[in-house]
């Protein structure tokens, strides 16, 4: 909770000082924010690798496993296919772009803005870009805030679903709370496969 509302403050002192004008032209290049981005791939993939959770995860791993998080990621699609019916000015594939984050708004924002400048043009790709954040960013404050329910109407297996990604993080320990330990390494593969995910299907629907 404490890290997205950062992100939102972050978000919202961006805007006023791109709407201020008082940014340096460098940071304004369009070259900058892929190079984050793959900064940030490499941190994720260093992390993945050094941490214990990847090594528990494929001491414990069964090819049924595997079914989650392709239902996850179907269930968001079709979803997220719905929102054409909201946003009007986007297509079907900038909706199923903006789902495709599964919870990872840092990632799917950058990786928008960046691949939909070419079409839909620099303000039209920030703005899908600003969908993408703030769904994702209320993907998982909606996880967090609503893990008891989801384990009670849908099972112990409905919190990991809609935790997306933040399933191997920052909603790891409610998981474990209210669905139960023994799905620790089902919710972290669950991440895993989500996170490697997330930057193919952004790309091929952008």
């Amino acid at each position: 909770m404490r890290d997205s509302l950062i992100v939102f403050v972050f978000f919202a002192v961006g805007v006023a000082l791109g709407y201020a004008d008082a940014v340096p032209t460098w940071l304004l290049d369009p070259d900058l924010p892929m190079i984050i981005l793959s900064v940030m791939v490499v941190l994720v993939g260093l992390g993945l690798g050094a941490g214990d959770n990847l090594h528990y995860m494929l001491r414990t791993f069964n090819w049924r496993m595997l079914l989650l998080p392709l239902c996850t990621i179907v269930g968001t699609l079709l979803f997220s296919a719905l929102g054409v019916l909201v946003l009007r000015g986007f297509s079907l594939t900038d909706c199923l772009a903006v789902g495709s984050g599964f919870g990872y708004y840092s990632l799917s924002s950058v990786l928008i803005a960046d691949l939909k400048s070419a079409t839909l043009g620099v303000q039209g790709a920030a703005e899908l870009a600003t969908v993408a954040l703030l769904a994702n960013v209320v993907r998982e404050m909606i996880a967090l805030f609503g893990m008891p329910l989801f384990a009670r109407w849908g099972g112990p297996l409905a919190p990991i679903s809609v935790a997306g990604v933040t399933s191997m993080d920052v909603c790891l320990p409610s998981i474990a709370r209210y669905s139960g330990s023994d799905l620790v390494p089902l919710a972290i593969l669950h991440g895993i496969v989500l996170e490697v995910c997330v930057p193919i299907l952004v790309g091929a629907f952008c």
